[in-house]
């Protein structure tokens, strides 16, 4: 499995550029191809792509973690660029009807495909993902808006959790993290570097360009 990094505020890649927002690109074997949030602007979104030679048209599915700009920015664009991906976007996100396949994803978790589920809107705000791999169950989220024991807690349904990547808000009980062996705090986390002192050498940094293969 990878997972690239695609929108973020940092860069960890050469020629790429930052912006507020998140954005994920996620290969899995025998799994179409996920894009997870849009970042909050098509222009950075669409170079980024093209820089990591990720090719919008190729994208199977997309996923929207939740409705605020910062992730939503770029998904106009993408859905005129691809006319076929499936689309699960939380109950909260407004969308105009649409001739493609739409899931409004509500509380419950959802199986997005093979290895790849929806923990459910969360706290009617988010979803995130998590993904079955050998190592365990590895999340993506947004912005973290629910609280980090409830989107670890549903993702824990779906096996041990390994490790979390994506933004963490505010998030500061850092013990919910004492058992995970991977982290990557990304985009909007306030206290990135207390989480990388913490579990130094488990939490590491993040950026657009950054690619995780677990």
């Amino acid at each position: 499995m990878k997972i690239t990094i695609v929108y973020d505020n940092e860069v960890k890649k050469e020629g790429l550029k930052a912006g507020w927002g998140f954005s994920a690109y996620v290969e899995m074997e025998k799994t179409p191809s996920i894009l997870f949030d849009t970042g909050a602007d098509s222009p950075t979104l669409l170079h980024n792509m093209k820089e990591l030679n990720i090719d919008p048209e190729k994208i199977g599915i997309i996923v929207i973690s939740h409705a605020h700009f910062d992730h939503t920015g770029g998904l106009s664009e993408i859905l005129k660029i691809n006319k076929t991906a499936e689309l699960y976007i939380p109950s909260s996100l407004r969308l105009a009807p649409s001739e493609r396949k739409v899931i409004i994803v509500g509380k419950d978790a959802v199986q997005i495909c093979e290895n790849v589920f929806s923990t459910g809107e969360l706290e009617d705000i988010e979803q995130s993902l998590a993904l079955k791999t050998d190592k365990g169950i590895f999340v993506v989220t947004g912005c973290s808006h629910p609280a980090m024991s409830s989107i670890l807690g549903a993702a824990a349904n779906f096996g041990k959790v390994y490790g979390i990547a994506g933004g963490f808000h505010g998030f500061h009980d850092f013990k919910a993290f004492d058992d995970l062996s991977l982290i990557y705090p990304c985009h909007c986390t306030q206290h990135k570097q207390k989480i990388r002192e913490v579990f130094k050498g488990k939490a590491l940094e993040c950026g657009a360009g950054l690619i995780i293969e677990l």
